[in-house]
């Protein structure tokens, strides 16, 4: 284990130098200006920032204080940042190429000026719009429902990831715009926590200045079991919100099971909860299921409305197409799976860099039809 995460580091921590000495290169290799002898101060800047990352990161794990959760907030956000710039980089270079082939000399520093620029642009448009939390309203008709439940409203709440980046006052804002909502019913589907090391039981605090009518209900994601969830679940519990741990509660007549991260990606632990949980065919079921797998099982457990998260719609690109190469139509929305209705929501925060492009930070209100 030990092994597998040092390599990790190891493979991550190259990438991140290989793709800072591109840009670095690109950039110089552009100027009008040659490079100076020398190490030079922006050479130092590019080497602190390519490593900065990884360090955060470890650091994140064991500590949580202000000097840490600082450093990792620029850290990760120059992670963001390089995504662009490498796209920059590269742009430079067809460019140039494609000039020279159509018998242009193109001006090399006007193009790095401009490829740059646009890239620092998208980046700081990223994270300006990873802040602005938006509300998303979709109508949800389920066979079976309970007539008592038509009309009201529930809302999911996924991804919010406290940690070094998105801390209590995140949390409070999102409890406070849930309060003024007025929900009948709040699901959390998953990855709360970012994993990081963090006080949790004050992260959740602020959820118990919420109380919908039928009350607040989590299932845990990944991150929640990066290491041994339980003081995570300790921490939910106590603020008020009744943890699903591969189990169903029935509230006037709707089902509502919450099934663990570990167990809704393997296909065969999902389907044996699901048994045991002993679903009703003649009864609406909303299964909170942190990542849109193994749909499958849900449908034909007789899943009415499956909410999950995880993707976070991919944040921005490349990983927007890597997440839709991988979860297809259900990287994000209100699809069909034969019987089965999934809502996947982008998630309210953001995981590593703080940024968001093409994509978009969410609460989903779910009104039931």
């Amino acid at each position: 284990m030990h092994t597998r995460i040092a390599g990790l580091v190891v493979a991550v921590q190259i990438v991140l130098f290989l793709a800072s000495w591109f840009a670095y290169e690109t950039w110089t290799a552009f100027q009008a200006s040659p490079d100076p002898p020398g190490i030079t101060g922006l050479e130092i800047a590019v080497a602190v920032f390519a490593v900065s990352f990884v360090a955060a990161s470890l650091l994140a794990f064991r500590y949580s204080n202000l000097a840490v959760r600082l450093l990792y907030r620029i850290a990760s956000a120059w992670v963001g940042i390089l995504n662009f710039l490498l796209w920059a980089a590269g742009a430079c270079w067809v460019l140039y190429l494609a000039g020279l082939l159509a018998g242009f000399d193109l001006p090399r520093s006007a193009i790095a000026v401009i490829a740059f620029g646009v890239a620092a642009a998208i980046a700081i448009y990223g994270m300006i719009n990873a802040g602005w939390l938006r509300v998303r309203r979709v109508q949800v008709k389920l066979q079976n429902l309970p007539e008592s439940w038509r009309g009201r409203v529930a809302a999911l709440v996924s991804d919010v990831h406290l940690g070094p980046v998105h801390g209590r006052g995140f949390m409070r804002r999102i409890v406070r715009k849930l309060a003024a909502l007025g929900p009948d019913i709040v699901f959390i589907a998953g990855d709360l926590y970012d994993g990081t090391a963090i006080d949790a039981s004050a992260a959740a605090a602020p959820w118990k200045e919420l109380a919908p009518p039928f009350g607040t209900y989590f299932a845990t994601g990944n991150h929640e079991e990066f290491s041994d969830p339980t003081k995570y679940l300790e921490a939910v519990s106590r603020s008020g919100i009744r943890v699903l741990n591969n189990e169903k509660v029935t509230v006037e007549g709707l089902d509502i099971v919450g099934v663990s991260y570990s167990a809704s990606t393997r296909p065969g632990s999902l389907r044996s909860v699901l048994q045991r949980c002993g679903l009703e065919g003649n009864r609406a079921t909303v299964l909170l299921s942190h990542s849109p797998h193994a749909l499958d099982v849900a449908e034909a457990a007789g899943v009415s409305l499956q909410l999950s998260g995880h993707t976070h719609g991919g944040q921005f690109f490349p990983f927007t197409w890597l997440t839709r190469r991988i979860f297809g139509a259900y990287t994000y929305g209100l699809h069909a799976f034969g019987r089965l209705r999934v809502y996947t929501s982008s998630g309210a925060g953001t995981w590593g860099p703080p940024l968001r492009v093409g994509t978009h930070p969410e609460i989903v209100l779910i009104e039931f039809a």
